[in-house]
């Protein structure tokens, strides 16, 4: 192999001697997630002292997974992070709740926490976007990335997104990063709160939809741009495709006349 391409390969790996390893940096998240909640921990936590020694390990682990987040304040970040650990412990108890709530099938809250992929790739957005709040980037999207190749669920860690949340099956959802989604908020598979436009020239502005409280979303609906705000307590249904605003209280689906063979299925808005 061409010796000046080896040799710039190693120059790279040199340069990114202290670059957190994607393992790194999925182990501290499962750490975590093990922590707080005992249906991920590899054993039960005997007793408090071994709780937080559990923690104060995790402190490490993240000041070393940020040393190459040159412009932060690492023991800033790591104690901002860390207090915000119990607040993080009961907006996920809220979206868990969400999901028991709007799920027949879900037996009981442990099942929630043990087998839905709505749930850890929620508490993997949640995780990453306080530290995306707190100004690193390096880690941020491998932690939202990790979810997404495990649930098949895609979340910007910069979405910005309110308490009750739920994502029934999920694969195939995809959330912006300039999406804002209020509480009480429901969506089902292959949802899709996208840009219209995907010009770098757009990287600064806001390009995905708000989403308003209490509003359902389901599977295949693909809701795109900036200007787009679902009103509250909206209905979205199935493979809709929208592209404005609706007002709040609205159930928006397509209807298909069986007199109209080959025509294109309308949209209807009831407001």
């Amino acid at each position: 192999m061409n010796r000046s391409f080896l040799d710039k390969i190693y120059h790279a790996h040199q340069e990114c001697d202290k670059c957190p390893r994607s393992e790194e940096v999925i182990d501290f998240f499962e750490t975590l997630l093990g922590l707080l909640f005992p249906n991920f921990a590899s054993r039960p936590i005997t007793n408090v002292e071994k709780l937080e020694n559990g923690f104060d390990q995790l402190k490490v682990q993240l000041d070393g997974l940020l040393k190459e987040e040159r412009e932060t304040d690492l023991k800033k970040v790591t104690q901002d992070f860390f207090g915000f650990i119990p607040y993080l412990y009961e907006g996920l108890q809220k979206d868990i709740q969400a999901t028991y709530e709007g799920d027949p099938a879900a037996k009981t809250r442990e099942e929630v926490i043990r087998s839905y992929p709505g749930f850890y790739a929620i508490a993997a957005y949640r995780v990453a976007h306080r530290l995306h709040e707190l100004g690193v980037m390096n880690i941020t999207r491998s932690i939202t990335e990790h979810a997404h190749s495990r649930t098949g669920i895609d979340i910007h860690p910069g979405a910005q997104i309110g308490e009750h949340f739920c994502i029934d099956h999920g694969t195939g959802v995809v959330i912006g990063e300039t999406t804002i989604i209020g509480d009480h908020v429901k969506i089902y598979q292959g949802v899709t709160l996208g840009a219209l436009s995907v010009d770098k020239h757009d990287a600064e502005t806001k390009r995905h939809p708000t989403i308003e409280d209490h509003v359902v979303i389901y599977a295949g609906a693909t809701i795109l741009g900036g200007n787009t705000t679902i009103g509250s307590s909206s209905v979205i249904g199935g493979n809709v495709w929208l592209t404005r605003s609706v007002p709040p209280h609205s159930k928006v689906y397509y209807q298909v006349s069986l007199h109209q063979e080959g025509e294109s299925p309308d949209l209807i808005i009831i407001k």
